[in-house]
């Protein structure tokens, strides 16, 4: 939703090191690259198995899900904000090559795939607007206003992320969506400086192929994972602040 440490003196390194995608940094390139039916029978087929978005739960809903692919490789997650465009993070798209899976819980199966045209990245925070080739009917995302989300608020992370600290986070990512409740602690800087929205670990964290999903407030989305520790906080380019070039790319 590129994860590392959300130090903004540390970014350049975390960029390398722990993105939300998911190859080298969580795929990255998938950085990590910083979280609905058929959830619910999934969940009770993999009790046993590790836990999505290392703690959290199984969704059982997200119609703008999306899950990205980069050269057909699971890399991140992502949103579907209006018929042919897809928001996620700038550390998510680098790879080319970039396809989607709508609308399904389950990354493998389901929903609509679409292929990415066009790539427009903010200049100076951690978001991307990719055009798709078709138009997708779906539930669009809709993005969050100033004033959407406050200190102390307990939001939602989704993602396809890993779902344990491993080695290899590509190696352990979640077949079904997942999310996680997260507590709001303030601003802070994503992985390029960004304005960010910060939050601490609730029942989960994100993890390496979360990254470019969403952060949900009220029902509204107010950020795309940027970074993650994978332990106790998570930062989440700040949506709201960033309204008039999503707006001025994908006219909405």
């Amino acid at each position: 939703m590129r994860i590392t440490r959300i130090l903004p003196t540390l970014i350049a390194a975390l960029l390398a090191a722990l993105s939300l995608g998911t190859a080298a940094v969580a795929q990255d390139h998938s950085p990590t690259g910083p979280a609905a039916a058929g959830a619910a029978s999934a969940a009770g087929t993999q009790d046993s198995g590790p836990q999505p978005i290392i703690g959290g739960g199984y969704a059982q809903n997200g119609p703008w899900a999306a899950r990205l692919f980069s050269g057909g490789r699971q890399t991140c997650s992502s949103t579907i904000i209006a018929p042919t465009w897809i928001l996620t993070a700038k550390h998510c798209v680098s790879g080319g090559q970039l396809s989607f899976r709508i609308g399904s819980l389950d990354q493998t199966s389901g929903g609509t795939t679409a292929n990415g045209t066009q790539v427009s990245t903010h200049p100076s925070a951690d978001l991307a607007l990719v055009r798709l080739d078709r138009s997708v009917q779906a539930t669009y995302a809709r993005l969050g206003r100033p004033g959407s989300v406050s200190v102390g608020q307990t939001v939602q992370v989704y993602g396809w992320g890993a779902t344990s600290r491993c080695g290899q986070e590509i190696n352990c990512q979640s077949r079904y969506l997942k999310y996680a409740n997260v507590v709001v602690t303030g601003g802070c800087q994503d992985a390029y400086y960004g304005s960010a929205i910060c939050a601490r670990r609730g029942d989960g964290i994100t993890a390496g192929g979360d990254s470019g999903g969403p952060m949900m407030a009220n029902g509204t989305q107010v950020g795309v994972a940027s970074t993650s520790d994978r332990q106790s906080s998570t930062a989440y380019t700040n949506v709201t602040r960033y309204r008039s070039w999503i707006q001025s790319v994908a006219g909405v």
